[in-house]
């Protein structure tokens, strides 16, 4: 279903022909969900409701991973447009939705009710003043009491940040926002190839790394709506994005340690160099 301005009520509802759907639709609102029934809903009708108050001409899809709780039932009623993704993996979940997106503009975030998809205008604008990559930033937007573990929130999230802005240069204060929006047409160049979660690390490192056009808007984060713990491994996923960190930045992996370990080790020699040392 293509979202835009409201038509008057008495032309009654207008199915558009695929090439008629391609060329009207400006954001792709794209959600990887994997038994999400509990809360796919309510972001379904916040992404729907934000496009239409906007008057932007946009289609929710729904990239899903392989649910059996009547998540796809829920996204068909409410004529959002699901692609079935059989590869797991949030990155690929994402891929396979954002390849299958007709829009110029892409938007994604969660369909766990953690992101306020109210905020769709805010990226937009920026995409159409010019931005190429346009990353939520929960820091300076509010993270509500309970939406995110104080390991995450004082340490995980603010460490990894610092690394990856130390080690790429990069202008993002929150590499771990899963609410952004992009170019379609800059993504593509980025060639991202990252199954898991860490998907949405690569995309800001490459990103960076190609100078793409950066900028970030406040979002806010909220405690999800599910009853089950959510897909994110605290420990396995935080190593998997600093090894990710490392194996792009060559400098930080071989040659600022090589530099290092050759200084003390000259420092050494000079220190055994006047006469044998005790110990």
């Amino acid at each position: 279903m293509v979202i835009g301005p409201t038509k008057p009520a008495s032309l009654g509802p207008i199915e558009a022909s695929p090439l008629q759907h391609r060329s009207a639709v400006e954001v792709s609102v794209v959600m990887p969900c994997l038994n999400e029934a509990e809360t796919l809903e309510t972001c379904i009708r916040k992404a729907q409701q934000a496009l239409k108050q906007a008057q932007i001409t946009g289609e929710v899809i729904i990239a899903d991973n392989g649910s059996t709780d009547g998540s796809i039932e829920i996204a068909e009623r409410l004529g959002a447009r699901v692609v079935h993704v059989s590869s797991k993996g949030y990155g690929n979940a994402l891929m396979g939705g954002i390849a299958a997106s007709s829009g110029t503009f892409i938007i994604m975030g969660d369909a766990d009710d953690s992101y306020d998809f109210g905020d769709i205008p805010k990226f937009v604008t920026r995409l159409r003043a010019g931005a190429q990559l346009v990353m939520g930033n929960r820091f300076r937007g509010g993270i509500k009491p309970g939406a995110m573990p104080p390991l995450h929130q004082y340490f995980g999230n603010p460490a990894l940040t610092r690394i990856g802005r130390l080690f790429f240069g990069s202008p993002v204060h929150d590499f771990y926002c899963g609410m952004r929006g992009f170019r379609k047409d800059a993504y593509l160049t980025l060639s991202l190839r990252t199954t898991g979660m860490e998907f949405a690390t690569e995309m800001v490192v490459k990103a960076t790394l190609l100078k793409l056009n950066i900028e970030e808007v406040p979002t806010t984060l909220s405690p999800d709506g599910r009853s089950r713990p959510p897909h994110l491994r605290t420990w396995r996923d935080g190593w998997r994005t600093l090894r990710f960190f490392l194996l792009y930045s060559p400098r930080w992996l071989f040659f600022y340690p090589g530099v290092a370990l050759m200084c003390a080790g000259a420092a050494l020699g000079l220190y055994l160099l006047g006469s044998p040392r005790t110990l």
